[in-house]
């Protein structure tokens, strides 16, 4: 049986770069996979790539689409060559269709930093196959639940399923200087959505909390755009049971969570 894990990513290629804002998180990261067994393979839904339907990449070695700009030149040389998993995003692929759920193969793009930045901190020697899901346009919680829903039987095999996400995803309050200034604002939605994702609630329980997010507790100011959000929607449905915070610490100033299922 494999983790299922939604984590909040780090801005752009900063924790790679060593940025003292990321400090936490990057201990955090490089320590992770002692607590956990080593998959056979990994899935990543990142929050920084859309289609109009699911789609899954099916390259055996995707190169790095370095999704970010303004950073220093080494952040566009950073390399991370790992495989990638044809066999799994077929297998992806047709439990998606056999649930219902429109999907298709893409063997051209590329993993985005939302994948690469983390596995590198994470699994530094490259050596896992991943794979990676795109989120849906339109970005509707409750189809992201489903979609969630139809790879749940995958739980069931030795896969590491990864939300990358980040809990707060407000670039505007970002605090780039480096100090955790108090935000009550974010410290409420944050600690509803770890009632929602720890707290004893039934699967509908939490789905529907989780469908109507934007009634929590600074829902917009926390997350303008969902993108960042939806990648633990995608978790939280394959999981079905409750999880447990396994982060809640400052990443550019501002707290934010993983969750372990």
């Amino acid at each position: 049986m494999g983790n299922i894990i939604y984590m909040s990513h780090g801005g752009g290629p900063l924790p790679i770069l060593g940025d003292k804002s990321h400090s936490a998180m990057i201990s955090f990261m490089k320590d992770l996979p002692s607590k956990l067994k080593k998959p056979d393979a990994i899935i990543v839904v990142s929050a920084h790539w859309e289609e109009r339907e699911a789609t899954v990449i099916g390259h055996e070695s995707p190169e790095l689409f370095y999704d970010y700009y303004g950073f220093p030149d080494e952040a566009y040389e950073l390399k991370y060559p790992v495989k990638g998993n044809p066999e799994l995003a077929e297998k992806i692929n047709g439990l998606l269709k056999k649930n219902g759920i429109s999907s298709v193969i893409d063997n051209k793009r590329g993993f985005d930093h939302g994948l690469f930045i983390p596995l590198k901190m994470m699994y530094p020697e490259a050596d896992i196959s991943v794979t990676q899901i795109s989120l849906i346009k339109g970005l509707d919680p409750s189809e992201h639940i489903s979609l969630g829903e139809g790879l749940r039987s995958l739980k069931d095999e030795n896969i590491m399923i990864i939300g990358s996400g980040f809990s707060f995803h407000n670039m505007g309050a970002f605090d780039w200087s480096g100090e955790n200034a108090e935000d009550l604002r974010n410290d409420e939605f944050q600690d509803w959505l770890t009632d929602v994702c720890t707290g004893e609630h039934t699967y509908e329980e939490r789905k529907e909390k989780l469908i109507r997010w934007k009634d929590a507790p600074n829902a917009r100011y926390c997350h303008p755009r969902e993108e960042h959000l939806l990648p633990l929607h995608v978790c939280a449905g394959i999981a079905e049971e409750k999880g447990e915070i396994i982060f809640y610490d400052h990443i550019l100033g501002k707290r934010a969570v993983a969750v372990l299922w």
